[in-house]
This record gives C-alpha cells, sequence and structure tokens, in this order.
C-alpha cells in the first residue's frame, strides 16, 4: 500500500496557499510581464544578452569533452533496451564533472552558466532523454540548485561538494497531490528538544528517487509553541533509516529513468538540514523553477533539432512518385514547419537562458513560457518527424535494425517527448501560472473591488487606485510605435514588420485582459480556456521577438549567414502570425459554454450510454488505489516535479 490519508482543503485555502508561495512585488524589470500589459520594452532583451568571454569558454571546453563521451562511451539502445542507465555510464558522468554543471567551482562544481547547462543538456537529450532527465532532476531542482538559492553557507559546504559526487531528487508531489499543495499530507514533527524533526509520508514519482543519495522533501510542519509551521523544505541523507522506495515506476517513455515511489516512516532529519525557515518550502520550490524550468524546454529544443535533421535526411532520399517526398507541398509544408518553429524555439530558450545569466531582469514568466511553448510545439514538431517518416516513423529502431534499415528511434523520441507536457507543471496548469503573474498589476490595482472578502473600506480603497492606474495605463493601449510603418526597419530590416506586429498585438492583448476583468470580475479566474488562449498569444509573440532577436544577432556575429538565419525567423513570424491572429479570434468566439455544459453532463453520467461497446479491463476491484479512492483518479500534473 502505497498511500497516505488525504489531507482535505478548501478551494479558499488551496488560493491562499498558491499566493504564499508566490514571489510578491517585481524588483526588476520583465519583458513578458511588460507584453501582457500592452507595452512592448524590446530595450529589455534588444541588442540580445552575450555571455561573457570566461564563461563562454568555460563552456565552450566542457561541452567538447562531454560529446566526445557520449558519443564514445553511451549506447543509447541499452538504455531504452534494459530501461536503466548504466552504472558506468552515472560514474563516467561524475567524473566528467557533469553532475556539478551548475555548482559553484568553490564547492568542487563546474560552475557553469544557465546557457551551458542548456546546451549540455540539449547535447545529451540529443543522445538519451531519460539520461537528460537524470541530470536535469538533480542539478535543476534537485539539492544543488535550492541549497544555492536558500541554503546557508554550512549546509552548502556539507552538501554541495557531495553533489558533484552523487545523484539527488526532489520529493514534492504525493499519491493524492499533484498541483494543489495545500493538501500536502507528509509531515515533519519537530521534536521536543528542537534538534531535528521526524517525517513520515509518501511520496510518488520521485525521479531520481529510486537511486538518489540525497533528497530535498517537502513536509508540513504543525505550528506550534516555537514553531511557525507550513510547508517546509528539507535536505535528507537517503540512507536514513525509515526510508524505504517501495515501488520503480515504468513509463511510456523514459525508460531509463529511475522514478518510483518513496515512503517515510519515522525518519529522523537534524535540524540544521531545514532549508530556509519552516513555511517556506513552496516559495523555495517556485523560486527554484523561475529557472530551474529552462532545462526542461532545453530538451525540447534538442530533441526538436534533432527531428529537423533527421526529417531532411529522410525525406530528401524517399522517393515517391518520381520526386523525394520532400519536395511534395505537403511534406515540404511540414518541414517548413518543423525548421522555422524550431528555430523559434531555441531562440526562445536561448533569450530566456540568457537574461537568466545576466540577472537584471525578472524571468519567471519568461521561464514559464518557454517552458509551456517549447513543450506544445516540440511535441508538435516530433509528432511531424514520425509522420514524415510514415511507417518506418512507427516502427521501433530495434525492429527497423533487425531487418537491415538505419534504426532511427522516431517512435521512442514521440513517446520520450509527451511527458514533457505534463513535467514541471502540465500545460494547463502552466497557463494558469503565467495568466496569475500576468494579471498581477491589474489585482494590485482592482483586487479588492471583487474580492468577496474585501470590506468597504478596502474596496473603497481599491476604487481610488483602480480609477488612478487605468486613467494612466489604458490611454497608452491607443497607439504606439508599430503604427508606423518605418518603425524598427533600420535595425531589422525585412524583420521590422514582425516587430511591429508584436507590438500591436501586445496592446490588443492588454485590451482583452482588461475587457475580460470587466465582463467577468472575480469569475475570471474560472475562465481557464480564455486565460489559456491569452497565455498562449503571449508565448507566440515572446517566440516572435526572441526569433528577430536572435536573427539579428547571428548575422552580426557571423555565425550564422544572414539570409540563412532572417529566412528562418522570418518563416517562423510569418506561421506565428497566423497562430496568433486565430487564437484573438477564438478569445470571443468559442464553444467554451458549451462545453462546460457538455463536461458537466458528461460529469453526471448523463451520457454514459455512449461508453457501451468497450470492456474496461481495470477494473477498480484490482487496483488498491482507485478502489481507495472511489474509483476516481485525481489529476496529477506532474511525473517529475509540480508546483503551482
Amino acid at each position: 500500500m502505497t498511500t497516505t490519508t488525504a489531507r482535505h482543503a478548501t478551494e479558499r485555502e488551496a488560493r491562499r496557499v498558491a499566493e504564499a508561495a508566490r514571489e510578491a512585488g517585481w524588483r526588476k524589470p520583465s519583458f513578458a510581464k511588460e507584453l501582457f500589459l500592452g507595452r512592448f520594452r524590446l530595450d529589455l532583451v534588444h541588442p540580445h544578452p552575450t555571455a561573457a568571454e570566461g564563461d563562454a569558454a568555460k563552456g565552450e571546453a566542457f561541452l567538447a569533452k562531454l560529446e566526445a563521451f557520449l558519443t564514445e562511451q553511451v549506447d543509447p539502445e541499452v538504455i531504452e533496451r534494459e530501461a536503466r542507465i548504466p552504472d558506468e555510464v552515472v560514474r563516467g558522468l561524475m567524473d566528467l564533472g557533469a553532475f556539478g554543471m551548475k555548482i559553484d567551482e568553490e564547492y568542487g562544481g563546474l560552475g557553469l552558466s544557465q546557457v551551458s547547462y542548456n546546451r549540455a543538456l540539449m547535447l545529451v537529450g540529443s543522445v538519451s532523454p531519460a539520461l537528460g532527465a537524470m541530470l536535469s532532476a538533480h542539478q535543476s531542482i534537485g539539492v544543488p540548485q535550492p541549497l544555492k538559492l536558500f541554503g546557508t553557507e554550512d549546509q552548502k559546504r556539507e552538501f554541495l561538494p557531495r553533489c558533484v559526487k552523487c545523484i539527488s531528487a526532489f520529493l514534492l508531489t504525493e499519491p493524492d497531490v499533484g498541483s494543489d499543495p495545500a493538501r500536502l499530507a507528509a509531515t515533519a514533527e519537530p521534536s521536543a528538544d528542537g534538534s531535528e524533526y521526524v517525517l513520515d509520508g509518501v511520496k510518488l514519482w520521485t525521479t531520481n528517487g529510486v537511486v538518489a543519495d540525497l533528497l530535498v522533501v517537502m513536509a508540513r510542519v504543525p505550528a506550534g509553541e516555537g514553531h511557525k509551521g507550513g510547508i517546509s523544505a528539507f535536505v535528507v541523507d537517503a540512507a536514513t533509516p525509515g526510508i524505504t522506495v517501495e515501488h520503480r515506476n515504468a513509463f511510456m517513455g523514459l525508460r531509463g529513468i529511475e522514478n518510483g515511489v518513496t515512503r517515510f516512516h519515522r525518519v529522523r532529519v537534524p535540524a540544521g538540514n531545514l532549508i530556509g525557515a519552516e513555511g517556506q518550502g513552496l516559495k523555495i520550490a517556485l523560486t527554484t523553477l523561475n529557472t530551474g524550468r529552462l532545462s526542461l524546454p532545453a530538451s525540447c529544443v534538442g530533441a526538436a533539432k534533432w527531428s529537423v535533421r533527421t526529417a531532411r535526411q529522410w525525406s530528401g532520399v524517399r522517393v515517391q512518385w518520381g520526386r523525394p517526398v520532400g519536395e511534395h507541398e505537403a511534406v515540404a509544408s511540414q518541414l517548413a514547419f518543423m525548421a522555422a518553429t524550431s528555430f523559434g524555439l531555441e531562440a526562445m530558450v536561448d533569450l530566456a537562458s540568457f537574461m537568466a545569466d545576466e540577472d537584471r531582469n525578472d524571468i519567471r514568466i519568461e521561464a514559464a513560457l518557454a517552458k509551456l511553448y517549447g513543450s506544445e510545439m516540440g511535441w508538435r514538431i516530433v509528432d511531424d518527424l514520425v509522420q514524415v517518416r510514415g511507417g518506418r516513423g512507427y516502427e521501433t529502431a530495434a525492429s527497423l535494425k533487425a531487418r537491415g534499415e538505419r534504426p532511427v528511434p522516431a517512435e521512442q523520441a514521440l513517446r520520450d517527448m509527451r511527458i514533457n507536457r505534463i513535467f514541471e507543471g502540465s500545460s494547463e496548469i502552466m497557463r494558469l501560472l503565467i495568466a496569475r503573474e500576468a494579471v498581477d498589476v491589474h489585482l494590485e490595482a482592482a483586487g479588492d473591488l471583487v474580492d468577496p472578502e474585501a470590506g468597504p473600506r478596502r474596496k473603497a480603497a481599491a476604487a481610488v487606485r483602480a480609477a488612478a492606474f487605468y486613467g494612466r495605463w489604458l490611454p497608452t493601449l491607443v497607439a504606439g510605435p508599430g503604427m508606423v510603418p518605418t518603425a524598427y526597419r533600420e535595425e531589422f530590416g525585412r524583420l521590422a514588420k514582425h516587430l511591429r506586429f508584436v507590438e500591436r498585438r501586445s496592446r490588443r492583448l492588454a485590451r482583452a485582459l482588461f475587457k475580460a476583468m470587466a465582463r467577468w470580475q472575480g469569475g475570471l479566474e474560472h475562465r481557464q480556456v480564455f486565460l489559456g488562449r491569452a497565455v498562449d498569444i503571449g508565448a507566440e509573440l515572446f517566440a516572435m521577438t526572441a526569433a528577430c532577436v536572435r536573427a539579428r544577432m547571428l548575422a552580426e556575429q557571423g555565425r550564422a549567414g544572414e539570409r540563412s538565419a532572417v529566412a528562418l525567423a522570418d518563416a517562423f513570424c510569418k506561421q506565428a502570425h497566423l497562430r496568433v491572429d486565430e487564437l484573438f479570434r477564438r478569445l470571443w468566439e468559442n464553444t467554451d459554454a458549451s462545453d462546460r455544459g457538455l463536461a458537466k453532463d458528461v460529469l453526471a453520467g448523463v451520457h454514459t450510454w455512449q461508453e457501451e461497446g468497450v470492456l474496461d479491463l481495470a477494473r477498480a476491484s484490482d487496483l488498491p488505489w482507485i478502489a481507495e479512492h472511489g474509483g476516481g483518479i485525481s489529476m496529477v500534473d506532474d511525473v517529475h516535479r509540480t508546483i503551482s
């Protein structure tokens, strides 16, 4: 049995917990935040940030060593076939320093930049996504990153050198808790003398947890004398008595990951292992993910670029009806989408990563947009690869090899890619998280007007704030630089029209959000599909900007011919134009109301007759977890880690 007693929480309590975990305020500028407000701050991302000379050289030297190791020492077919990463591969990567890429040199790590780290994960993921997931889970929010941001100097000196030579994991999700941390059931009971905490609970989908030496565990400390209580973060040695790995999970893809179910029974953890303060656990996790999320879209970029190369090679030699299939318009359209979008994805992730290294902007929205957009568009690219390769795209690499053909693992790439739309927050949760940040200014100005808990005095004060804010802001949405045909032309040439499009659509998006808040007021938070479309528009506009800025930078640096870089950016933006305008249309012309009604009837069992004629082989009586929960499986949004 792997379950714990579910902790119940009302919707209001869940919202309060999520709000408390958010980073309040904006101490630094944010390009994406301004974009949602109708202010196109190109100066925040152009000229494109660049790496310090020393950082770039250090990163390139490591990447060269890593590439040689992956080529000579890693056999991805073995990882896929045996569903595990060989010990010698893990040891080799540790010797190379790959487990300490983001750990500062003073603690024995390599001290690489976010850009170099992402490129390393892109490289590793192109060989084995499972191997990339192991490295990412260890460093993006495993023990190293939370300690780097929130740990004491003593904690860093004790644990970070160990992390260079060991595997760590992050444990938040529970059998009944996914994206609703208010229901977290694992507990950390303080001892009477305050010297330690006693952990009890079960954690699910613990990537790396099956083989980890160190863990970051989220558990609820009860409030009491001398203790603030709340969800807190602890560094836990996996060898501590009372920790049991009860099950190693198996998945559709990423077959080499060590992901399982971990039980804590009376596990004693020194008080000095508390990261930050009691009650700061979710804030620590969210802050860590501000940059940690960038590792996932980096892996998506790697898969996208691999897919483009594979599709190009295949469609150029596969002949049908007298011509290579790539010359037929239907396939050519797919190739164009794949090539253009892979450029846009890389531009988006690279820009956000350079901004993370610069640390002069708040990139919480940019990183979340990169994760959302990278996973969604990366999935479409890999799916197109399977389609372009036809039957060979659906056939396994092992089968292709057995009958004498080149073993291209396209179907594996599709299986491995699918989880990225769920990892680190499902796309649905990401859209809500981004939407919350995008409307933050509006809630500050007028939130109390629609808050049912706000009294007359607070509402009156909010009315004054709202009048002042909207009196200044609304006039700025009428016109801007994008209305001038020559704007941006001197610097961006043929790409200038795309930046003008972004500027105009940014103001239109801000007007749409204002209209929605005026129409639905406090009910806007329940219009999740509307908010999702608005976020998707913002993601497209950010990606378009990144593509134009990157094309300009590459042309200036001579790293890519101006014709090539600009052509890719131009094609990407033209395709994005159509997606953006369709999303705008669907903001107000849609079937959302009827869909909600139908879903309500489906849940009520009105249409169960439509389900007749099929067999349900997963009977509740055969599955203890389902039986215990009355046959309903809650939506847990993260097979890796989820914060909302």
